[in-house]
């Protein structure tokens, strides 16, 4: 966990550089593919899955040093070439995986954060799960641990092979000639991300489109077809928690509701969208139709509520930068209550963009929790630095002030299933 939190601490100021000359390209171009809150969306998403790895919440049902140890067959010694052939293994692992996460139930929840953006840009490859807490995809690479490819190779290379998909998450390039025939593009990536039927479940690769090619999975952009973003069941959230967990929670409610033992049961197993037939009656679920004529998710907003939604997210980026920067130093204790406090700030700041009638009540508290914290658990937080006492103490001042400051500003939505 310490060498993947180090691994950020370079990482994040590269996306976040080609982040913004993203966004000044689509300026110029007069093509812009941003919005606001969407991309604030995006990146909050992407500070709670930071979280969620770097504090190992995960159970991890089949490793990979455990698949090596039972079936590895030999030993082989470190070289390019064995560098080559796990990043091969480790991308058709990829795309088995991914093939699963779109055509089972239970797996789809853990994916739908990363198309439950309505645009596509750079930012919107941050939208990474968190709900993801049961590991399983070591399954996949049965073929690397019987040829005995060692335990840290595979372990090394995982997070480049998912660094390594951020550049195509864009529309401002075109088909890439021959290379269209190797590698996965940003053209043959809009296709994955949209919602068009020609569209759906196509181009699973992640790295070589070959396996989309020889699985029966590929699809070109068409010109007279252009993609349109987003999922069949729009989220209507700027809350990652929430979107991250919202395909659980619909998939839970037809399970209690399910008359049948058996619906309840294979629910979870069925094709992605299979609801048993009593409960959809009963509680019918908008799926897109006319994806071409759908108004996107896009509240109105304020200066004010524009300047207190940028206000949290760079705060709370702060707090990220501090947290990965001492994490070697911090106690398990502290790294907990630390990633506790990130996490519900994204959770809070997000809810009030959406406007929840409870969202501004829990605001003010989580601004009182961090004056508290400070006040009264200061023992903690003097192991480190002095001055992030007062910096969050001042964070939990502005918080309720600005919460106060905005209210009446957001229409009220009482139910995370309001339209």
């Amino acid at each position: 966990m310490e060498f993947y939190a180090g691994i950020l601490l370079y990482v994040i100021p590269g996306f976040s550089a080609l982040l913004v000359i993203e966004i000044l390209y689509g300026h110029i171009r007069k093509n812009q593919t941003y919005r606001l809150m969407d991309t604030l969306s995006s990146l909050s998403s992407g500070i709670t899955n930071i979280l969620k790895d770097s504090l190992g919440i995960i159970f991890i049902i089949i490793s990979y040093p455990f698949l090596v140890e039972i079936l590895s067959i030999g030993e082989i010694e470190s070289s390019l070439t064995i560098y080559i052939t796990a990043f091969i293994c480790i991308d058709f692992a990829s795309y088995w995986g991914h093939r699963l996460s779109h055509k089972i139930n239970l797996f789809w929840n853990k994916h739908v954060i990363h198309h439950s953006s309505e645009e596509f840009n750079l930012a919107c490859a941050l939208r990474q799960s968190i709900s993801t807490i049961i590991g399983f995809r070591s399954i996949f690479l049965i073929p690397a641990a019987i040829i005995g490819l060692p335990a840290e190779i595979i372990i090394t290379l995982t997070p480049l092979h998912l660094f390594a998909q951020f550049w195509y998450h864009t529309q401002h390039i075109g088909k890439l000639g021959f290379i269209e025939y190797i590698f996965v593009t940003p053209s043959q990536h809009r296709v994955h991300h949209a919602i068009n039927s020609k569209y759906i479940d196509k181009n699973l690769s992640a790295i070589f489109c070959v396996w989309d090619r020889l699985f029966g999975t590929f699809q070109e952009e068409l010109k007279d077809e252009p993609p349109v973003y987003g999922v069949l069941k729009p989220v209507r959230s700027w809350n990652p928690v929430w979107i991250n967990f919202q395909h659980f929670f619909f998939l839970f409610k037809d399970a209690w509701y399910a008359k049948k033992w058996k619906d309840k049961f294979i629910i979870w197993f069925m094709p992605t969208g299979w609801r048993p037939k009593d409960v959809s009656i009963k509680f019918p679920i908008k799926i897109l139709e006319n994806i071409k004529n759908y108004k996107k998710y896009d509240p109105k907003y304020t200066n004010l509520l524009k300047f207190i939604a940028i206000f949290h997210f760079m705060s709370v980026n702060i707090l990220l930068i501090y947290f990965l920067s001492n994490f070697k130093e911090l106690n398990h204790t502290y790294r907990i209550v630390f990633g506790f406090m990130i996490f519900i700030s994204v959770f809070g700041y997000t809810s009030l963009m959406d406007g929840y009638w409870w969202s501004r009540k829990f605001e003010i508290f989580r601004g009182l929790l961090f004056i508290l914290i400070v006040m009264f658990i200061e023992t903690y937080f003097n192991q480190i630095n002095k001055e992030l006492n007062i910096y969050l103490f001042f964070y939990g001042i502005a918080t309720i002030s600005l919460t106060i400051k905005s209210n009446n500003q957001i229409p009220l939505r009482y139910s995370y299933l309001d339209d």
